[in-house]
């Protein structure tokens, strides 16, 4: 009887770039509103973020939270997605990402650094940053109107020097201000807005639909990278 030969077996596909929201912010400028919960489109935040880098083609999607983060887990969907706790919140993005860095899958390839409050980021900007990091940018930064902004990725080689760089409010700056000559700068303003939802002003905006009329190059706010 002649053996039976299993059937081959289809290639694996290789690591993707992984994404990490960071959505740890208390909103003390929005009256102590957690970012993460904010109403967007009838929904929390959270979620359009999640939405967007999945759709921008990222996986797996971690979502760093801190404030009110059991309110947030009652609150938003977050299925599917890795949930790191930053119990130190309040120190600032820093303490986010090196959580979020600490957390990212072995042999990961890249990370794409998303806040939380950017609503206007889009999955068409995400897909940009990840074909220049296929066509071999180790660092890239979305930009707008050549102004560096978010969302930013982040190259496996670069993945130390970032989670050692991130202290405070910086996040990511330190990394990029260092390496700038091996930063590529993805132009994102003719399918993006940059702008950070940091007051009740800016809240007010967004939910009057101020933005709709698509997207511009809107100067950058304080928490870009």
């Amino acid at each position: 009887m002649t053996p039976a030969v299993a059937p081959a077996q289809p290639p694996s596909s290789p690591p993707s770039v992984a994404a990490l929201v960071l959505a740890a912010g208390g909103g003390r400028r929005l009256g102590g509103r957690p970012k993460a919960l904010l109403p967007f489109r009838g929904r929390p935040l959270v979620e359009h973020a999640v939405r967007v880098v999945r759709e921008g083609g990222c996986a797996p999607v971690l979502v760093v939270l801190g404030a009110a983060r059991a309110q947030v887990l009652a609150e938003a969907d977050l299925t599917g997605c890795t949930v790191v706790a930053n119990p130190d919140w309040a120190e600032g993005m820093g303490g986010s990402l090196r959580a979020g860095l600490a957390a990212l899958p072995p042999h990961c390839p890249g990370v794409l650094v998303f806040l939380v409050d950017t609503p206007g980021v889009t999955p068409a900007a995400v897909a940009r940053l990840l074909a220049a990091h296929r066509s071999g940018a180790a660092l890239a930064a979305a930009g707008y109107a050549g102004r560096r902004g978010h969302p930013v990725l982040i190259g496996a080689d670069h993945l130390a020097e970032a989670a050692a760089g991130a202290q405070g409010d910086a996040g990511a700056r330190a990394l990029l201000t260092r390496r700038q000559a091996e930063l590529q700068l993805v132009e994102c303003g003719d399918i993006a807005v940059p702008d950070d939802l940091d007051t009740p002003a800016d809240l007010a905006r967004w939910s009057a639909g101020q933005h709709r009329d698509g997207p511009r190059a809107w100067p950058v706010g304080p928490g870009s990278p």
